[in-house]
């Protein structure tokens, strides 16, 4: 472990707690003590360094329903080769894991998530191959691809769904996980599941956000 990586793996100890996570407890996460309050320390801290919020800190709505979704049918990932992109908290790679993929990938471009991926794997006692990178525009040969919560900004949400578009196009299986973010373009995807998902209601605009797992349709992406 480098310093860098030592410093990260630290400052996350020190500012979460290992918890289940509410519609997934058979997972738990090193997630925030106070949300407010570690958003505002790590602006303090490190925004002169760059970095991107704590999204790695929370179990977000769209994340917990694709978790869900895999642990309730492990069958769409069981012995395949499987991407976790914005994985954030590496929540969903995790419940990929556990339901049995052959190999999970799990990507962020913010080092932090990589660090906290790397502790919450170590935490649910599985394996998982952290990355900090931006992937988008390439193509390792997944055979399933998952992302949560990625429609909340509208030029990263084109970005990344032309991207994941191409991959369904050439036979991945593609999930999003979502609650209806404005950038969601849903007439371009097939819902498959809905669940009712408890978040933390100072980030988000209710206590409880209805969300679904979408599907990218090979032949409606093209």
């Amino acid at each position: 472990m480098t310093a860098a990586e030592f410093g990260r793996a630290a400052f996350i100890r020190a500012n979460t707690a290992l918890r289940p996570v509410p519609h997934v407890p058979e997972i738990r996460l090193h997630v925030a003590h106070e949300a407010i309050a570690l958003w505002q320390k790590t602006e303090e801290d490190l925004a002169e360094m760059g970095l991107p919020p704590p999204f790695w800190a929370f179990a977000w709505a769209g994340g917990q329903a694709l978790a869900r979704h895999l642990l309730d049918h492990p069958g769409i990932v069981a012995g395949r080769r499987v991407l976790d992109f914005a994985s954030g908290s590496g929540l969903v790679a995790i419940a990929a894991a556990k339901a049995g993929a052959r190999r999970v990938e799990a990507v962020d471009i913010d080092g932090y998530a990589a660090a906290a991926i790397a502790l919450n794997a170590a935490a649910n006692g599985v394996a998982i191959a952290p990355e900090q990178a931006d992937l988008v525009g390439e193509d390792r040969g997944w055979e399933v691809v998952l992302a949560g919560d990625v429609c909340y900004e509208q030029a990263l949400a084109a970005r990344v769904f032309a991207w994941l578009s191409a991959l369904a196009t050439r036979g991945a299986e593609v999930l999003i996980g979502d609650p209806g973010r404005a950038y969601l373009p849903k007439d371009r995807l097939d819902a498959i599941a809905t669940y009712s998902v408890p978040v933390v209601g100072a980030l988000e605009d209710s206590e409880i956000k209805r969300t679904s797992v979408w599907r990218i349709a090979s032949a409606r992406s093209a």
